[in-house]
């Protein structure tokens, strides 16, 4: 009883003391929290989590309760977790449109978002992001003016890279140019660098090319060589898709392109790359008249394409095209999808091209497919609704 009574004390003590060395929450309302920061001068730092969210879990065990974490966030925060779900939470996360777990926001004394960033992170990233946001009480300074005084310390621009690769692109692509311009030529490049390169990398004259070209021995022991060929031939493209988009009458020049790319790429991958970039070109110009001819061109061979692709090109041609044939195409890329398996989307699409075609009842069947499988899942039907009304 004794050795047990012992075991339970040293488990407790150490949990305690993990406690007191990892980030110490306040559990205050909302409103006591924003006084306190204010009162202190510090910003408040909430963990937005659910009780469902294994990444939420992971940062509470792994990372909150690091000494170094702990010691840096009780110093210059005023922290708190809430769970979004329930009581304050729902508020919180419907002002500051928290969608995924964990979120980390960042408010001043006023309840204003200074920063949010989400997503597990290892604690030395977790903490680098910390301090960048506390730069104001940093004597560094921030990440970009850290960045902008001409560091290059390796952990430096990877941290940029990792923590600013969504909220500011531009930023971390400068981050990543810098890193491969200054590693040395015998120093390998790890998996970490490679899918670094291929997430910055977006045109053949992008300084970071240089690199992909000359460590195309190194990349291709983290993937398929032919996978590094097709990034490759895509970066290659990107510049002849530039040069022949003619911004003035909103088309592509299609011999220019075929002629450029060919000797480049061959003439398979050029004539695909052609049609892949009419088609995203057209749909963004609202060209349709010359998206419906790109399309047809491309799908000819329906079967080689995955059946939501076809939809995406069905439900386009049900808005904007009238021509029959075309739209019987339509039907039958939208049928592909339904075969694989009936939602409310891809009935309703083919739906609506039957009603196009004046084929009134197989319009009618699905729309009403449609409206009840919308009902069962609980996902709106207004859609279906409206057009029933209108076969009517």
């Amino acid at each position: 009883m004794k050795k047990l009574i012992s075991g339970l004390f040293i488990f407790l003590s150490i949990l305690i003391l993990a406690q007191e060395e990892g980030i110490q929450f306040d559990q205050s309302a909302f409103k006591d929290l924003l006084a306190k920061a204010k009162k202190e001068k510090k910003l408040i730092f909430i963990d937005a989590y659910a009780v469902w969210c294994g990444p939420c879990k992971m940062m509470d065990k792994n990372v909150f309760t690091q000494k170094s974490v702990g010691d840096y966030f009780n110093k210059n925060f005023v922290s708190s977790r809430i769970d979004m779900e329930k009581g304050e939470g729902r508020e919180i996360a419907q002002k500051f449109s928290v969608r995924s777990y964990p979120t980390f926001l960042f408010l001043n004394g006023d309840g204003e978002l200074v920063s949010q960033n989400y997503g597990y992170m290892e604690p030395s990233l977790f903490l680098s992001m910390a301090q960048d946001v506390n730069a104001v009480n940093s004597k560094e300074g921030s990440s970009k003016e850290r960045f902008a005084k001409g560091e290059k310390s390796p952990e430096f621009l990877k941290n940029i890279m990792k923590l600013h690769s969504n909220s500011d692109y531009e930023f971390a692509k400068q981050a990543s140019e810098r890193y491969f311009g200054n590693k040395p030529k015998d120093e390998e490049l790890t998996k970490d660098d490679a899918g670094f390169l291929f997430y910055f990398l977006k045109s053949s004259e992008d300084p970071n090319y240089k690199t992909f070209v000359a460590r195309k021995a190194e990349i291709i022991k983290f993937l398929p060589e032919e996978n590094y060929n097709e990034f490759n031939s895509q970066l290659i493209l990107g510049k002849v898709v530039q040069e022949s988009i003619d911004e003035k009458n909103k088309k592509i020049n299609d011999a220019y392109f075929l002629k450029t790319a060919e000797p480049l790429v061959g003439k398979e991958a050029a004539i695909l790359k052609l049609n892949q970039t009419k088609l995203a070109y057209y749909e963004q110009n609202a060209n349709f008249a010359e998206y419906e001819k790109a399309a047809l061109e491309y799908y000819k061979n329906a079967d080689s394409f995955e059946p939501n692709e076809l939809l995406k090109a069905a439900w386009i041609f049900s808005d904007n095209i009238k021509n029959p044939s075309s739209l019987k195409k339509a039907a039958e890329w939208a049928e592909k999808s339904v075969m694989r398996g009936e939602t409310s989307e891809n009935t309703y699409i083919l739906a609506k091209i039957y009603f196009n075609l004046g084929s009134k009842d197989l319009a009618k069947n699905f729309a009403e497919q449609s409206k009840n499988i919308a009902a069962q899942s609980g996902k709106d039907a207004s859609l279906a609704q409206t057009l029933l009304n209108q076969i009517k």
